[in-house]
């Protein structure tokens, strides 16, 4: 019990050890003496049986939780999380599950990983995996028992559409790879001339290499003379990936971001280090809401620098730097170190944590973030898309469709056709599909209550009357989003045979972000 109590006294007091500079070691010193103390009286004294362990982690998480989201703890046993974070690797089966209902459903294979090689499907449901049952299992524990060291064995069993018995499926887990290059493409005459796409996902080790080396080969073998670079929903990662691929458009020892910490070494400036391999491409980078941290440094620094034209809307607004420091037994913290400043010396943080601490009503700052040089709105209509989308139609629909057909068109030509549509539409009969509008549920809310108040008889008459007309036909409502509707349901068929790639390109052809940032550079050019 002991050895416990001071492995918990020693993942607290490691704490001291973060900063570089003179700290309130006594404050520090009482804090930690309080902790063990109250460690020690419950385990002299309370009635039953503690986790210590537990303990320590879900203190030290809760204290972390008042500091701000990024800052974590990261005991031993979740090293392969660390990694994941730092270099995009893991051990495992290269898939992402998600929860249905009681049961946990494989969502997406990628494509070259155990999984996919050894005939995993998307909509296949994972009954055990290494023996163990996963009815009623959250995907947290189904995710934990998939991964492990590569090279090691894993024993799945699933239950496929179409299929009576289960089937078995045995494979060596390996180091799993995700590329920050999700996807890129030489966009067709048809849509914008010697126009190369990237699409960069995250900032991880050597992910600056494979965004040139997508580049390149555009250049060689497509001859593009300008770029378009897509980080919607990239949150961010290592700065120094950032400020390389800044550095491949613009001149050497040109200032990207600086930082500025309580420590020393927390005051940096980050400069260009190379001569530029493309100063004169011109770019268009696309951004939306979860655009953060070291993409927002790509985006806002060539934006600063007048180097690329911005479109999308206003990014997540995360201007803190975190660094991994070890602490006491393996274990490592994820700590925030400094703020980062722009070329222009903005900072783009838009939510005040230090502000929060004091008990403060903290609210998102509206200047954080960066704006966009030229905005789309991208306000989402709660339609039957929507409602289709969140009750996993169109995946269920995709499932099936994948059984009995056993190919399609390429992702760049595949349409559905009118009679796929109505299968479509059968198909949400067979499943007793219902639709309700927002608008209907906050009726029946607002009905409930009138029922209850001192309203006339009229009035309340003529509020019930409403009801009939806002329940729609959802048959009806996909006629009148077609073209919502067959954007959504071909990407979930399309990534059955396609996978990843094959959905980004079938919906590049939706892309009304994409056809701006392609006006944009026909813009720029009839300026010049």
């Amino acid at each position: 019990m002991m050895k416990k109590l001071l492995l918990i006294a020693g993942c607290l007091g490691c704490l001291t050890a973060l900063a570089e500079q003179p700290i309130r070691t006594v404050d520090i010193n009482k804090s930690i003496h309080i902790y063990n103390d109250v460690m020690r009286q419950l385990d002299i004294n309370y009635v039953d049986t503690l986790d210590y362990e537990d303990l320590l982690e879900t203190g030290i998480n809760a204290m972390l939780s008042h500091v701000d989201p990024y800052t974590t703890y990261i005991p031993k046993k979740d090293d392969d999380n660390l990694k994941m974070m730092t270099t995009g690797k893991y051990g495992g089966i290269g898939a992402i599950i998600m929860q249905r209902d009681s049961v946990v459903v494989i969502s997406e294979p990628y494509l070259g990983m155990p999984a996919q090689v050894n005939g995993v499907l998307a909509g296949d449901t994972i009954l055990e995996v290494d023996g163990m049952k996963c009815f009623r299992k959250s995907t947290k524990e189904v995710s934990d028992k998939l991964r492990g060291k590569a090279d090691t064995q894993v024993k799945l069993v699933l239950k496929r559409y179409g299929e009576k018995k289960t089937i078995v499926k045995e494979f060596d887990r390996k180091e799993i790879h995700l590329p920050s290059v999700g996807y890129y493409t030489t966009l067709p005459d048809s849509l914008a001339k010697n126009t190369g796409y990237i699409l960069f996902s995250e900032f991880t080790s050597n992910s600056s290499r494979e965004f040139l080396s997508a580049v390149d080969k555009m250049v060689t073998n497509d001859h593009i003379e300008r770029l378009v670079i897509d980080l919607r929903g990239n949150g961010g990662g290592i700065i120094d990936e950032a400020i390389q691929i800044v550095g491949y458009f613009v001149e050497k020892g040109t200032e990207i971001v600086t930082t500025k910490g309580k420590t020393e070494s927390s005051n940096r400036s980050y400069k260009t280090s190379t001569n530029p391999i493309y100063a004169q491409m011109p770019l268009v980078v696309l951004v939306d809401h979860n655009t953060a941290s070291a993409a927002e440094i790509v985006s806002g620094g060539l934006q600063d620098l007048k180097r690329a034209t911005l479109i999308g809307q206003r990014t997540f607004g995360k201007g803190l730097v975190q660094s991994i420091r070890p602490i006491a037994y393996d274990g490592h913290l994820k700590v925030t170190t400094a703020h980062y400043y722009l070329p222009s010396g903005r900072c783009i943080q838009a939510i005040d944590y230090a502000e929060r601490q004091k008990g403060r009503t903290v609210k998102r700052d509206t200047a954080g973030g960066i704006l966009p040089d030229i905005v789309i709105d991208d306000s989402a209509k709660l339609d039957i898309a929507y409602s289709l989308y969140a009750k996993q139609m169109f995946f269920d629909y995709a499932t099936r469709y994948h059984h009995t057909h056993p190919q399609i068109a390429s992702a760049t030509d595949f349409e559905l056709t009118q009679a796929e549509i109505e299968d479509f539409i059968a198909f949400l009969d067979e499943k007793h599909f219902t639709y309700e509008t927002e608008t209907s549920k906050y009726l029946k809310q607002t009905l409930d209550v009138a029922r209850h108040e001192d309203i006339d008889s009229t009035t309340l008459q003529a509020i019930e009357a409403l009801e009939p007309l806002l329940k729609p036909s959802y048959k009806d409502a996909i006629m009148r989003n077609m073209d919502a509707i067959k954007e959504a349901l071909g990407a979930e068929i399309v990534e059955r045979y396609y996978f990843q790639e094959g959905r980004i390109a079938f919906m590049l052809r939706f892309d009304k972000e994409l056809r701006k940032a392609i006006d944009s550079f026909d813009t720029n050019a009839n300026k010049e």
